[in-house]
């Protein structure tokens, strides 16, 4: 089979892969959290750019409130498929057809890639669909210098920072690459350039006038995570070693040496060295910020940098599967069994937990994989005992983590409020301070009357204990959720958020 339609049935392999994985999971905390907390459509939110709320917000306008995983996914999975055709006509560009079919398939083995940004509702997906489209105009624009291209680079920009803040240190890479470049230095004295970086901040502006209007909450929110606590000399190294893991470290220690290859071959070869300029950003800033950061650094934040290293080693594959190399066929082969059955043990065990059967002492409330199911039974529970109205009731949850959760099974038959000190999104909503005065449910995992009461000092009248909501999954009581109810809410100061 020729590379091109061997590439072709790579991406609809995985597609339909992406689909399957898709309804056997139950949405993550993250993920519930940005599809019920960004049902409310607007120019920015806290914690992100908007480009990942928009298309759940889409989606769900197109799939109804609540809809299925699989459907709210959707888009984040069509869009990886893009990606993967991105990545192939990138790097064919830049070596052959052979090093971009492996590219593409490192690309979909490598977990933070294949199973995070490929379809799960995230900021990560589009991120990395417009930071390739961007690497692609631009690679066009310096092999043909047209202006089209130019500004093609420069929307795809924009849109990349619409995604995530951290597409700017890739960018930065591709102004490095343009300062020490001769192709570079030559397209810096053209107005195109100009025209195309104007048009990314164009782009990008709904963001800027979202955070001016906000007090720049979603910009403080995400500087803060770099701002200095202790220091923490041996923690770029745990970072490195935990990118590796969410790479698979047989796939990153090639990379690291493929990348390493490409900075002793420098500017000569200057699509290698365009390739190494966009990557090396992300992998080195997150290292050293983790040297000083209050907050730990997270192991996917690097992987854009990650994702500019794929063809470079798809160029090497490729070379060593020519010659015949039986080493990488089995390296490759390896991969794709481990990944393939990982994927199958979780997604069957999501959808029909199967390992209390196997391990019939499990504790109720122990389940590893409770934060892929969906609290929907929950809303049956509460639908049973009439605590859904009409009218539709008020509950309060004390974490982000909960109130995306909940907020997402009830599909909005209950006004979903955070009294916790990190409300996120569901502080800038506004519906916390909407609710004074109501009679208001709380759902409280992990929490006792007590200790309800204590965290919610003077916010209700009183608090009573009602029979705790039973979450189930695949038709077993997996935990048992505390209930309570609070009679007459009194916002606290910062009700609300910022």
């Amino acid at each position: 089979m020729a590379p091109l339609p061997a590439a072709l049935w790579l991406i609809l392999a995985t597609l339909l892969l992406r689909l399957a994985l898709g309804w056997a999971l139950g949405l993550g905390i993250d993920e519930s959290y940005m599809v019920a907390a960004g049902r409310e459509w607007r120019l920015g939110y806290f914690d992100h750019p908007p480009l990942a709320w928009w298309l759940t917000w889409g989606a769900e306008q197109v799939f109804g409130a609540g809809a299925s995983p699989v459907l709210l996914r959707l888009p984040f999975i069509l869009l990886f498929a893009v990606s993967t055709w991105l990545l192939i006509r990138l790097t064919t560009r830049i070596f052959d057809a052979r090093a971009a079919f492996w590219a593409a398939v490192l690309f979909n083995l490598a977990p933070v890639f294949g199973v995070a940004s490929g379809g799960w509702v995230l900021p990560d997906g589009p991120l990395d669909c417009a930071l390739l489209a961007a690497a692609l105009a631009l690679l066009r624009a310096l092999e043909e210098g047209r202006a089209r291209w130019w500004l093609a680079s420069g929307a795809a920009a924009g849109l990349a920072l619409d995604a995530k803040y951290s597409a700017v240190l890739t960018l930065l890479g591709a102004a490095f690459f343009l300062a020490t470049t001769a192709e570079g230095r030559e397209a810096l004295r053209r107005w195109p350039v100009y025209a195309a970086l104007a048009l990314a901040l164009l782009v990008f502006s709904p963001v800027l006038l979202w955070n001016a209007t906000h007090a720049w909450a979603s910009f403080a929110f995400q500087g803060g995570r770099a701002l200095g606590g202790f220091w923490h000399p041996l923690a770029p190294l745990l970072v490195l070693g935990g990118e590796a893991l969410f790479l698979l470290p047989w796939i990153w220690l090639p990379l690291m040496v493929c990348a390493v290859g490409a900075a002793r071959r420098g500017p000569r070869e200057w699509r290698g060295w365009l390739l190494l300029s966009l990557a090396a950003p992300p992998v080195i800033v997150f290292a050293v910020v983790a040297l000083w950061a209050r907050q730990k650094v997270l192991f996917h934040w690097a992987a854009p940098g990650y994702l500019f290293l794929l063809p470079l080693l798809g160029r090497a594959v490729a070379a060593r599967v020519r010659a015949g190399g039986r080493l990488v066929r089995v390296w490759l082969a390896l991969s794709a069994a481990l990944v393939l059955i990982g994927l199958t043990l979780v997604g069957s065990e999501v959808r029909l937990n199967w390992l209390p059967r196997v391990f019939p002492d499990f504790e109720r409330g122990a389940d590893p994989d409770l934060q892929a199911v969906d609290w929907t039974s929950l809303r049956e529970d509460l639908a049973q005992r009439g605590l859904l109205g009409p009218p539709a009731p008020v509950i309060a949850v004390l974490r982000w983590q909960d109130a995306g959760k909940l907020d997402y099974a009830l599909a909005g038959a209950a006004r979903v409020i955070c009294l916790g000190p990190d409300p996120r999104q569901y502080g800038v909503n506004g519906a916390t301070t909407a609710a004074a005065g109501a009679d208001v449910l709380i759902v409280a995992p992990g929490m006792d009357l007590t200790q309800i009461e204590t965290r919610l000092d003077g916010r209700f009248a009183a608090i009573t204990a009602l029979d705790p909501l039973a979450l189930r999954h695949a038709g077993r009581v997996a935990a048992m959720i505390p209930l309570f109810r609070g009679g007459f809410y009194r916002p606290g100061p910062n009700a609300g958020g910022k």
